[in-house]
């Protein structure tokens, strides 16, 4: 049964963050893995037990009077569901994103250069010429505005 992953607020991937760290922890744990300032002990179960129906968590066993929870979600699978709710955002494309981040300040020239070395070339999709090497020869009487010349 594949369940669809919900939606989650920051303070419910933060609960899952100290999770997939620690692989399990109780409601004290979760909450003392938070850094200073921290959510009060009740906002941390609060949403733990909401994490638990939405089906991000379960309980998996109890040790005295305090209930033990691990992450049902993996981090990637939260982590692409959160960058695909991201690229909605703007649009579908990851353009005005990067702006936004350069913009921002969070994203910096070397980034831009470090994530060209690391991605491979990709041809668009849907071009019939991928791979290939074209050579584009307007049609006649369309002016080059580079050269500010007609072709003949």
């Amino acid at each position: 049964m594949t369940r669809k992953l919900p939606t989650l607020a920051r303070l419910e991937l933060q609960i899952l963050e100290v999770l997939w760290s620690r692989g399990h922890a109780s409601v004290r744990e979760i909450q003392e893995g938070f850094p200073e300032p921290r959510p009060a002990y009740t906002t941390v179960q609060t949403t733990v037990y909401r994490l638990e129906a939405k089906g991000a968590l379960r309980r998996t066993r109890k040790i005295g009077n305090a209930h033990i929870f691990e992450p049902l979600v993996a981090r990637d699978v939260a982590r692409h569901r959160l960058f695909d709710t991201i690229l909605r955002f703007f649009g579908g494309r990851a353009q005005p994103m990067m702006q936004q981040l350069a913009e921002a300040g969070k994203l910096t020239l070397d980034d831009v250069k470090d994530l060209s070395r690391a991605t491979p070339r990709q041809p668009h999709r849907g071009d019939p010429h991928a791979g290939r090497r074209r050579v584009l020869v307007p049609p006649a009487g369309v002016v080059d505005r580079r050269a500010t010349r007609r072709y003949p």
